[in-house]
């Protein structure tokens, strides 16, 4: 869809009732939330929208904007409401996202506080996580200039202090329902000054808000929706059936209910050996990689292809960390092994193209 000069992607299964926007987490697209939409649409029958940041999966960058600042979360936000507002999405909503895409709930809703019916967040990125010392510590080990530029990824990091500093210590909107998911290790191998304070403050966050229950996701990793898919969908039709009358709502858990039997029955069908799945890798992955651990998150990436080797995605990500550790011939035959699995890959075709052209 055009939004003025630049095209952003956007997916919608049409229903009746308050719709629901999922928001990506940092380097990820509308394309994580493919595994659970299908369900909650059948439960809720309400619209349920997500959509690739500017920048990110196939939707362009803006056009109209020239400096780097200008890529900025507070862009980001007006090119959402932009998009919003073509499809006629401008009105009450639910709110949904994952990691970095909790700093776009948050300041979507301190916008549209009465528009805002209710938020699920799932192991979000807090407004006070990031203080000084860590983005010290990010700046330190976060080498830019080896990020693909333009890029959506280019201009999320470039732009990260400033965005870290902006939100610093914001806050929900108090008349809003918010459900708080979180696991209890979001990130194995880091450091404890990050996951000890990251867990910390996701217990503060329901401890010291009314608004705000806390879900704890026993044995997931920072990818909850893919690790215990159960948890999510149905947190998210619990919060959409609050929204509800009282009649409705009535109708309405019975069948939710009966969803969520079925939801623990396929759960119990998962080995407990498998818990880790490809995306959390890839997510745990990319989280280490932001932080600057790139040896670590290479690892993780290896990982990945051994454990799913007829995975594209999981081979498109490893050769991207290829190239930023410049080991260029082992990016071409992880980017060239993508390609062979998904033809279409045209992010792989292109890093291709630029590492041969160099």
């Amino acid at each position: 869809m055009d939004i003025g000069g630049y095209k952003m992607h956007f997916k919608i299964m049409k229903g009746e009732g308050t719709p629901i926007l999922f928001e990506a987490g940092g380097g990820n697209d509308a394309s994580v939330w493919s595994d659970i939409l299908e369900n909650i649409h059948e439960v809720t029958g309400t619209t349920l929208i997500s959509y690739d940041r500017s920048g990110f999966g196939t939707s362009e960058l803006n056009s109209n904007l020239k400096n780097e600042s200008d890529f900025g979360i507070e862009n980001g936000v007006k090119e959402l409401e932009a998009g919003l507002s073509r499809l006629g999405y401008n009105q009450e909503i639910i709110l949904v996202s994952h990691s970095y895409g909790g700093l776009y709930n948050l300041l979507y809703a301190n916008k549209h506080p009465q528009k805002v019916r209710s938020i699920v967040l799932i192991d979000v990125t807090l407004s006070n996580f990031w203080n000084r010392e860590l983005l010290t510590m990010r700046d330190r080990n976060v080498d830019i200039s080896t990020i693909k530029k333009p890029s959506g990824d280019y201009y999320l990091n470039v732009n990260f202090n400033e965005t870290m500093r902006y939100v610093r210590n914001m806050e929900f909107p108090k008349n809003i329902s918010i459900i708080n998911v979180f696991p209890e290790n979001s990130f194995p191998g880091y450091p404890e000054i990050l996951s000890g304070r990251w867990l910390k403050l996701h217990k503060e966050l329901g401890d010291q808000n009314d608004n705000v229950e806390n879900v704890l996701a026993e044995g997931s990793g920072h990818a909850v929706f893919q690790d215990n898919p159960g948890v999510i969908i149905n947190t998210i039709i619990k919060a959409y059936s609050e929204t509800l009358d009282g009649k409705k709502q009535n109708e309405f858990l019975k069948k939710a209910f009966d969803n969520a039997i079925d939801l623990s029955i396929q759960t119990k069908k998962v080995e407990t050996e498998n818990k880790h799945s490809e995306g959390d890798l890839n997510e745990w992955a990319y989280s280490l990689l932001r932080g600057g651990a790139l040896d670590k998150a290479l690892q993780i990436f290896k990982l990945n292809i051994m454990l799913f080797p007829n995975s594209w995605n999981a081979y498109d990500s490893y050769g991207e960390a290829l190239l930023q550790s410049d080991k260029k011939v082992e990016a071409i035959e992880a980017y060239e092994k993508s390609i062979e699995l998904n033809p279409k890959n045209e992010n792989a075709k292109t890093m291709l193209l630029q590492i041969k052209q160099k």
